[in-house]
């Protein structure tokens, strides 16, 4: 700094006094004009005070400045004083004393605006608490994130929360744009009530203080100069800053904040997530009304599209003033971007928007939208750095480091082979707030939903969003490909829970290279049916391996892909009673893989058709399939493939009236699923076992048998078995007369938005038409019903019934429930034109009547030719 000129003209004020009032204006957030006009003095009085050339002040003056600057002791009392000049020195000294340092204050100074409540920040603020009081060196930490995130409100709940641990004082400044060093320096050295550095250490006398320091991104190097000069000079400060990136400097504690946690795509336990804690809070604020169920999906939908950004979700509440929910993401969904969101006093709720630190007084508080935010975090990165946040963009939901590495590998290494680390790069991303890091499994990454948004528009913008897309789904496919062997054995569970964790990243991938690249679509689909089966979307999961075979881009594809694809076509279209309808399909696949000499696909092909030939009544051929598989497994040591062919030899057995023959094969089933560790294929074989006891009539050990199953099937998925199982419990506890307890399994069987049936009576509906709903555990359902009502006296209900059974079964995959139905049916009308149905079906499905069956029947005959 160059001499004053004037000094030799005018007395220099005591620069204590000169920094002080320079300090607090800034801190204040004034011009020199808007204080003079705050206090009633003039403006010329203001600035030459401040550049200490003016004589001694008035006392009035500086209580009038004192009073509009807001301070209030013990910075009021040491602004007077340092008015009041340096005191002479006495002419006769007094006695020495003892030197001993200021008194302590009895309590702590917290020159802070009172916390905000924070909604699921509890983890964050105790975690932080820990951090600032725990290690006595700790000097710096920094919180950073978006705009929005709430990193102010954090700070301001932890500084309130450790105050009593810092008897020095705690305080807090907020940065304005354009701040120099010495702004910065003032206005933290002002809120102590100190003006000079020196002072500080004097003031605080060791006492640990902290000093909270906010929106640091906006004069990052006057900062970072700042905080070194007062961590340097009073070893007891700790200072805690907020902003967009970390300040930079040695020994600094980096501490992202993260966005609220949104709740997953299917809703469940909305009320557990504090992004619709926070949105319903205030949205109490803007209407009386709480949401209703119509809005609660586009509830959750709302809050995934902010991201959980809190600044985010208010101001998106705000707008349900005069919009109901569903209005709101009709209209805003797809524009979150756009946003308007503030810097300033919005972001930061604890600070009055009058008070920030800036050269020019102004207001510092800019308003922006969530794209400018993200703009400037998306500037900070290295060209490098961008570029890869393009490419991860295509995630739209959580990704492994994995997952990241393929993603950013060079677009020569088309098989996915890294050549870069994405560690140091993730860590970037994390420090600069853009990625959300959750859990402790791989699957553990994610871009904000803004960050996303906007690095996908900056790829559409480069022209490479097309290419990004392709390699997302190759990305996906090649991780379906690892994944489907999985899907049977031991790592079942496993497997299906990895492609849960990115199932909607697969559903977008499929859905785009369905139309860009379709031979990736193929791929990718074909993989997936044995996933889409345990998940129940069999329907959609057949459609789309259709739509992809028909397509006539993929008709050149190699013959084994097309192969595995038709059997997926085959085996889901089994799960909802359309095998018929595929047995073709089948029968091509079989053929291809055995023109290829894939032994593990003629396997798979096999069993698919044995199962699709039971349906149609086949059963001489599909016995002939099973007994293949059989042969073709034993031959090539594949023990689980010889496990599924004695299970589905084990139905043939059931249908001929062998059970005890059953039972061996059933044993057999289990002893090789056992050495296979296959825990599903040990439930199935299970299944079958109850369903054994109950044809035995051993309905008691029959419930116990499925219940156990079940239990086991809930952590295997699988729904179709799940609802087989069901039945049979079902259908034992009705045959033994437990009518309470097979009337809860009625309501889990009962197909969903299908009318409630009364045990009573139908009360004039088409039986038929209410009880089919295209699924084939409807058959069964009617069984129980018609069972319930027999057991209970009600011939006619009963009647009903099982025609209903008997006529929904017709379409089903076991023959024998045609067969146990019209049996019942039989018992309770005594009709003979149903024998001459049941001998019909039993002699074209082979189907042989068992000994209770027999009896009944028998049974029924004798009393017909005793009735007069």
């Amino acid at each position: 700094m160059t001499p004053d000129l004037e000094s030799s003209r005018s007395p220099r004020l005591p620069t204590a006094l000169a920094d002080l009032l320079r300090g607090h204006r800034l801190a204040a957030g004034l011009t020199q004009a808007e204080l003079a006009s705050r206090a009633g003095v003039g403006v010329r009085t203001v600035r030459d005070l401040e550049r200490g050339r003016a004589s001694r002040p008035q006392r009035t003056t500086v209580e009038l400045l004192a009073g509009a600057l807001g301070l209030v002791d013990p910075a009021r009392s040491a602004f007077l004083a340092a008015a009041r000049g340096p005191v002479p020195a006495p002419r006769t000294a007094p006695p020495a004393q003892p030197a001993v340092g200021p008194e302590p204050p009895a309590g702590t100074t917290v020159a802070l605006p009172p916390p905000v409540t924070l909604v699921g920040r509890e983890r964050d603020v105790a975690e932080l608490v820990g951090t600032l009081t725990a290690d006595p060196a700790l000097r710096l930490v920094s919180l950073v994130g978006l705009t929005g995130v709430g990193k102010t409100a954090l700070a301001l709940a932890v500084a309130h929360a450790v105050a009593d641990r810092h008897p020095g004082g705690v305080a807090g400044v907020l940065i304005g744009t354009g701040s120099d060093s010495a702004d910065v320096l003032a206005a933290s050295l002002a809120v102590f009530g100190v003006a000079r550095l020196p002072e500080l250490a004097a003031h605080l006398d060791g006492r640990p203080a902290l000093l909270i320091m906010d929106a640091v991104e906006r004069a990052p190097d006057p900062v970072a100069e700042t905080v070194r000069r007062l961590t340097g000079a009073a070893p007891s400060l700790r200072v805690l800053v907020t902003g967009r990136h970390p300040v930079g400097l040695p020994g600094e504690r980096v501490r992202p904040v993260a966005p609220l946690d949104v709740p997953p795509t299917d809703g469940a336990g909305l009320a557990d997530y504090p992004a619709v804690a926070l949105f319903t809070a205030r949205l109490a604020q803007v209407r009386r009304e709480p949401p209703t169920p119509a809005e609660l999906p586009a509830l959750a939908a709302l809050v995934r599209r902010v991201g959980g950004l809190p600044l985010a979700i208010e101001l998106m509440a705000a707008r349900a003033r005069i919009l109901d929910l569903n209005e709101l993401l009709d209209r805003y969904g797809d524009r979150v971007l756009d946003l308007a969101t503030s810097s300033g006093a919005a972001e930061r709720p604890g600070w009055d928007p009058a008070e920030p630190v800036g050269p020019d007084g102004g207001r510092a508080a800019v308003a922006e939208t969530l794209r400018d935010a993200v703009a400037t975090s998306y500037r900070l990165l290295a060209p490098h750095e961008r570029t890869a946040l393009r490419r991860l963009a295509a995630y739209g939901n959580r990704w492994s480091v994995e997952m990241a590495e393929e993603m950013l590998a060079d677009d020569g290494d088309t098989d996915g082979t890294v050549v870069v680390d994405p560690v140091p790069l993730l860590d970037r991303l994390l420090e600069l707030g853009l990625l959300s890091v959750r859990g402790t499994g791989p699957f553990r990454f994610r871009l904000l939903d803004a960050v996303r948004d906007f690095a996908a528009e900056q790829a559409a913008g480069a022209g490479e969003w097309t290419v990004i897309r392709r390699r997302h789904a190759e990305v996906l496919t090649r991780l379906v490909t690892r994944t489907a062997p999985d899907l049977v054995g031991v790592r079942l569970t496993a497997a299906a829970h990895r492609l849960d964790e990115v199932s909607g990243d697969i559903s977008s991938a499929l859905a785009h290279a369905a139309v860009d690249d379709p031979h990736t679509a193929l791929r990718l689909a074909a993989g997936l049916a044995r996933w889409w089966r345990f998940r129940g979307r069999d329907v959609a999961g057949r459609q789309c391996l259709r739509r992809l075979l028909a397509d006539p881009r993929t008709a050149g594809a190699d013959p084994v892909l097309r192969a595995w694809a038709s059997v997926g076509v085959a085996r889901l279209a089994a799960e909802h009673g359309a095998g018929a309808e595929e047995i073709s399909t089948a029968r091509t696949a079989l053929a291809a893989f055995r023109e290829a000499g894939d032994v593990v696909g003629e396997v798979e092909a096999r069993t698919v058709l044995c199962a699709l030939l039971i349906g149609i009544g086949a059963h001489d051929e599909a016995r002939g399939q099973a007994e293949t598989v059989l042969t073709l497994a034993a031959r090539t040591g594949r023990t689980r493939d010889m496990a599924v062919a004695q299970n589905n030899l084990s139905w043939h057995e059931i249908r001929v009236g062998d059970l005890a023959a059953a039972r061996r094969r059933l044993a057999a089933v289990d002893r090789l699923a056992t050495q296979c560790a296959d825990r599903r294929l040990r439930a199935l074989a299970q299944a079958n076992l109850a369903e054994v006891s109950r044809l035995e009539g051993r309905y008691a050990d029959a419930v116990e048998q499925g219940r156990r199953v079940l239990r086991a099937l809930d952590g295997l998925g699988d729904p179709g078995h799940r609802r087989r199982v069901l039945g049979t419990v079902g259908l034992a506890l009705a045959q033994d007369g437990r009518a309470a307890e097979a009337a809860e399994v009625l309501t889990q069987l009962r197909p969903p938005g299908s009318p409630v049936h009364r045990t009573d009576g139908l009360h004039g509906r088409d039986p038929v038409s209410k009880a089919r709903g295209g699924d084939p555990a409807d058959g069964v359902y009617a069984l129980i019903q018609g069972n319930l009502a027999l057991h209970g006296g009600d011939r006619h209900l009963a009647a009903e019934w099982f025609a209903v059974a008997a006529d929904v079964s017709v379409d089903g995959q076991d023959r024998r429930d045609v067969v146990e139905a019209l049996v019942g049916l039989a018992a309770s009308t005594g009709d003979p034109a149903v024998l001459e149905r049941l001998d019909e079906a039993c002699r074209g499905s082979g189907v042989r009547l068992l000994p209770q069956e027999d009896g009944l029947l028998y049974a029924l005959v004798a009393a017909r030719r005793a009735a007069p």
